[in-house]
């Protein structure tokens, strides 16, 4: 029997020259439309799943390899005599290398004027029949859904003669978690349909499926005693923690990766040199400065005891003078969109230090989730960011252009705070952070308890509340800590109560109208 390849890919990259090797190898290749069109062109001889079946493509090409022809030959086991006599008989040659992959539907949606029918015409029917198929019959069937995996095949065929076993069943695991991506998104696209209505719908689908890809498994989750692993996202867009790169250290921990999630997420909220120092998903300090070792001298003055083995965030390159700086310290991971190599040099000395490079991009998760028993819970990301246009002073006295620019500085912080939150700033820095807190007025005698104990005046800070003020005792609280600006986004019944408390006490207030709870 002679040794043959189906190879049919809407994905035509290095197709030719795979058919190409494939042919000097001895391989009678079978193809379908334009993959036939572009292989035949090249000069390499093939013949069209049409002629090979005798039965020519119908209905506009969604019939092309849905014949007994092509799926005996891909499923007939060679091992078993029963099978070989029945291909025999019906004058069926085994397919031994099935190369598809798959109408590009992803693409297809995630073009904004695709129509619905242009969605359901780019559902594949045909190929993943046939990758399905090869990959369960994957002890004699080699089967490809990557251009990148083209070379690895054609090297153990010119090598050994044919495809391992071991390489065979890798591939086939590929096929599964393929079509498994590929009907997840048919189904969310599908079921995200309001009603019947099929130019409206919603961002959370009926059905909810999605897929991630393992990156590594961990010694432990938060503790000992819980086992963890760590996936990422099949595509990990620019800008996003997932998409880090590993320099140096110790392998990432769980709550590593958890705590430089937060970060860089906050870090990466602002447009000029800052530095963020996060301590159990909390920003410990925070500051903007002229670059880098100037931002990081001055997250570090808000609360160096909790800096102790921390997380260390920059949006902007980290140069020699901020390494020797962090050096000084103990911490677990730093995190830049670049080093430079005299940076690296001197973290270099520190070798269980963690180092990652991830790049700057404005991309975000477009859900978050988080479990709970027997269930999830699904929202979108919050990254509403208030302009300064959009804040509005509610008290007699108006804020100054700095003391804006500081509420517009602890606004952002504030967001990446466990609630309840209470953040003091001053100058591009904080001075003080109250995190986590069952009550409001809890979160801002902490914030001021810690910038005492770090040897910081507040007298002149402004502060920023993640929500509202139920009661004035917030406010006095903040006010007697020394802070003579608040930044909270107002919308309590008591407002009149606490605006008036302002007034009293001689303080400017600003709402933002967005509220920013983070549990």
């Amino acid at each position: 029997m002679k040794k043959q390849a189906l190879i049919s890919c809407s994905d035509k990259s290095g197709v030719v020259e795979f058919a190409r090797e494939l042919s000097e190898l001895g391989y009678h290749i079978l193809s379908t439309g334009g993959t036939a069109k572009l292989i035949s062109e090249a000069g390499i001889p093939v013949q069209e799943v049409a002629d090979y079946t005798g039965f020519p493509e119908m209905l506009d090409g969604r019939v092309k390899t849905l014949n007994p022809k092509i799926h005996a030959g891909i499923l007939a086991r060679r091992p078993v005599e029963e099978h070989m006599e029945a291909l025999k008989a019906h004058d069926i040659d085994p397919i031994d290398i099935v190369a598809v992959n798959l109408y590009p539907f992803e693409q297809a949606i995630a073009n904004p004027n695709c129509t619905f029918e242009n969605a359901i015409e780019n559902i594949d029917i045909g190929g993943p029949t046939m990758i399905r198929a090869a990959a369960k019959n994957h002890e004699s069937v080699t089967v490809i859904v990557s251009p990148a995996d083209y070379r690895k095949v054609i090297e153990e065929i010119k090598g050994k003669g044919e495809v391992s076993a071991e390489t065979r069943l890798a591939l086939a695991k590929k096929v599964f978690v393929h079509t498994a991506h590929y009907d997840a998104m048919i189904s969310n696209y599908l079921t995200s349909i309001e009603g019947n209505d099929v130019t409206t719908r919603s961002k959370f689908p009926d059905s909810l499926t999605r897929q991630w890809v393992k990156v590594q498994d961990m010694r432990y989750g938060e503790n000992p005693h819980q086992e963890a692993a760590f996936y990422r996202e099949r595509q990990v867009a620019p800008g996003l923690l997932a998409g880090y790169v590993q320099h140096q250290g110790k392998e990432l921990s769980y709550n590593n990766i958890a705590d430089s999630d937060a970060a860089w997420e906050a870090v990466r909220s602002f447009d000029t040199p800052a530095c963020v120092i996060i301590k159990h998903a909390n920003p410990c300090g925070a500051a903007i400065g002229l670059d880098a070792a100037e931002a990081y001298s001055k997250a570090f003055k808000c609360d160096p005891t909790s800096a102790f083995g921390g997380i260390i965030a920059f949006n902007c390159q980290v140069g020699a003078e901020a390494a020797e700086k962090i050096s000084k310290q103990f911490a677990e991971v730093i995190i830049a969109p670049e080093f430079t190599e005299e940076a690296l040099a001197v973290f270099g000395q520190k070798k269980n230090l963690r180092l990652l490079t991830v790049a700057m991009g404005h991309a975000h998760n477009d859900l978050d989730m988080k479990r709970v028993g027997g269930g999830l819970l699904v929202q979108t990301p919050d990254t509403q960011t208030v302009k300064e246009d959009a804040l509005k002073c509610v008290t007699k006295l108006q804020p100054t252009s700095a003391q804006i620019s500081d509420m517009m500085f602890a606004w952002k912080i504030a967001k990446f705070v466990k609630s309840n939150t209470i953040v003091f700033v001053r100058d591009g820095m904080t001075l003080g952070v109250g995190a986590g807190q069952m009550s409001r007025v809890d979160s801002a005698r902490i914030a001021s308890i810690k910038a005492e104990e770090a040897g910081i005046s507040l007298k002149g800070s402004v502060a920023a509340s993640d929500a509202f003020f139920p009661f004035r005792d917030g406010l006095d609280v903040i006010v007697d800590a020394g802070a003579t600006a608040i930044i909270q986004p107002g919308g309590s019944i008591r407002d009149d109560e606490v605006i008036a408390a302002a007034d009293e006490r001689g303080i400017t207030m600003v709402f933002t109208g967005e509220r920013h709870f983070r549990h």
